[in-house]
């Protein structure tokens, strides 16, 4: 749950400065094998919630190898050394839960939910996964993921309307070599091509105590949840240390207009540029941006080019930071009868707006009261991918304090408007990604001065 102000809520504008700070109270300690462990009680709801993160995603793949953190999540749901096969979800369906997980560029996390009397149940079974998966894994149960998330592939990508987009927005915006120019699925060549040993080594590597956190947040007594986690992680074996990548930091020279042909029926057009890493400086004005642009049906871009003009269906705009890098966004789709370049030239003409004339306060006050109440919204859940459990986790891993809410929050309480047009002016120049995906047979349909876009992965 990383704070994003897409909506305009009707609150007082004097909301932020009124709000009481926000503290959630952690236990944190680790293990001899150096396993980060966050303890958290919420008594609120009878459920608790094991959250681990595995530092490790797409990005630290090899070139020829990837897609082995995403084939990583479906495996560590097939058993492990003393959990049959099938188990995990029988056994957590029994506990009133059940568990998910999730890959990015970099990192990996599993979310195990239960009724509060079956947290040593759910903390066994995430334990024993990263003790002994290895026992339990097979050239044929490989094999059998391997396909799943092929399928999957074909399904999110080559087959799904749009599903290449992000693919070659990637390729395109970080160079080869770069952890963040293949998607994190991966390609069907490499998932192909890995052996058993890969997948083994691949293990050994990251799917280590000292390569993840663990947080155990809900109905928990601190005392008897800190024993099960001493009695059932602290056996596991300390593993080498993770490989330290060096990244250089990706430059665009130029322009790139692409175009793709797609089984699509309406033009898309997807503009993205290179923006600040997660919690960096200049992020949270990068999502205040997106928000000022495209975030609710007051927004500038939505009001211009949906109601208004009538050329588009829909435009988004949003801040994706990962870990060492950003990407910014605004995507729109085209009405029929009306060209990508119409649309183009009124983001231009915003943007151009934005970088010479401070949004007016009462936007970005918008933005802060929207964003406001979102987050306090989301404390409200433990479990899940956007429940606190994940967020202490997140917070861990991007910024190294697990109780970051309140110094997030208030990044965005401190926002001006200047700060908008300097992040405007900044980072959203004339060196960019332009992406057309328009129907197949119609390339005319595209921005002028498309070149056809070859997909590599």
């Amino acid at each position: 749950m990383r704070l994003l102000a897409v909506l305009a809520l009707a609150l007082p504008l004097a909301a932020s400065a009124q709000a009481p700070p926000i503290s959630v109270e952690v236990e944190r300690f680790q293990l001899d094998n150096g396993l980060d462990v966050i303890l958290h009680r919420d008594a609120s709801v009878p459920t608790v919630t094991v959250n681990t993160w595995y530092h490790v995603g797409s990005g630290h793949e090899a070139p020829g190898r990837t897609g082995f953190a995403h084939l990583f999540e479906h495996l560590m749901f097939e058993g492990s050394g003393h959990v049959p096969e099938g188990a995990i979800d029988t056994w957590l369906e029994e506990a009133g839960g059940g568990a998910n997980g999730s890959t990015t560029r970099d990192r990996t996390n599993y979310t195990t939910d239960a009724a509060a009397n079956g947290l040593e149940l759910a903390l066994y079974l995430d334990a024993d996964r990263m003790a002994s998966l290895l026992d339990a894994m097979s050239p044929e149960s490989v094999d059998g993921q391997r396909d799943v998330v092929k399928n999957e592939r074909r399904q999110s990508y080559e087959n799904r309307p749009y599903g290449m987009a992000f693919s070659v927005l990637g390729q395109t915006l970080y160079p080869p070599g770069h952890p963040y120019h293949w998607p994190t699925i991966g390609s069907m060549d490499d998932l192909t091509a890995a052996s058993f040993q890969d997948v083994e080594t691949f293990f050994q590597t990251y799917y280590t105590p000292n390569n993840a956190s663990l947080v155990v947040a809900g109905d928990i007594d601190l005392t008897q949840a800190r024993a099960w986690v001493e009695q059932w992680y602290g056996a596991i074996p300390r593993g080498p240390e993770p490989p330290i990548q060096p990244i250089a930091t990706p430059v665009l020279e130029r322009e790139h207009r692409l175009v793709l042909e797609d089984a699509v029926q309406l033009p898309r057009l997807y503009l993205a540029w290179h923006a600040p890493a997660a919690y960096a400086p200049a992020d949270a004005a990068m999502t205040g941006l997106a928000a000022v642009l495209a975030g609710g049906k007051n927004s500038r871009l939505y009001r211009r080019l949906v109601y208004d003009m009538e050329i588009a269906q829909d435009v988004a705009a949003f801040q994706d930071g990962d870990l060492h890098s950003g990407t910014f966004y605004i995507i729109a789709t085209a009405r029929p009868g009306h060209s990508l370049d119409e649309i183009d030239a009124v983001i231009a003409e915003e943007l151009a707006a934005l970088r010479t004339e401070a949004p007016e306060a009462r936007e970005l006050q918008r933005v802060v009261n929207g964003t406001e109440a979102s987050f306090l919204d989301g404390l409200e859940t433990i479990d899940g991918f956007a429940g606190k459990a994940d967020q202490l986790n997140a917070y861990l891993f991007f910024t190294g304090t697990p109780d970051y809410f309140e110094e997030d929050l208030a990044r965005f309480r401190a926002l001006s408007p200047r700060d908008l047009s300097d992040a405007a002016m900044t980072f959203l120049a004339d060196r960019r990604v332009a992406l057309s995906i328009v129907p197949e047979g119609a390339p005319e349909l595209a921005l002028t001065g498309s070149e056809t876009a070859v997909p590599l992965f």
